[in-house]
């Protein structure tokens, strides 16, 4: 069982089973949504999914013609991504909501040609 929260930790929820998937999204209404370069998601099935909390909170946008993304009403955070015309079986939840986080063998890339273009930019890092 894994467990999971939103940022304000109002939603909380757990899952039980292994990801289906996981993908990082480049596509520009991920990017937009997340405030980043791209969104890493973790596709389960519904059934997996159990709200221990908060679920009231849950505030749904209908970004596009057939897709879902549901965000916690108090703070924000990104958790659900669904296609319900497409599958009402499974949903995708935003992998950093989750506490291992060690879920994938692979990752998915997802509309790379809309990828950021300071994605591949060299970093510099520096010591906190």
């Amino acid at each position: 069982m894994n467990h999971g929260s939103c940022l304000c930790g109002e939603i909380a929820f757990s899952v039980k089973g292994d990801a289906l998937k996981v993908s990082h999204c480049h596509c520009t209404m991920c990017q937009k949504q997340h405030g980043a370069a791209f969104a890493t998601y973790a596709r389960f099935l519904r059934r997996d999914i159990i709200y221990l909390k908060g679920e009231e909170l849950l505030t749904c946008y209908d970004s596009s013609a057939g897709v879902k993304r549901k965000f916690c009403a108090k703070c924000g955070s990104n958790i659900e991504w669904t296609m319900p015309n497409y599958s009402l079986e499974s949903v995708a939840i935003a992998l950093p909501l989750l506490d291992n986080q060690r879920l994938a063998s692979s990752i998915k890339v997802l509309h790379r040609q809309s990828a950021a273009p300071w994605l591949d930019t060299p970093c510099i890092i520096e010591d906190d």
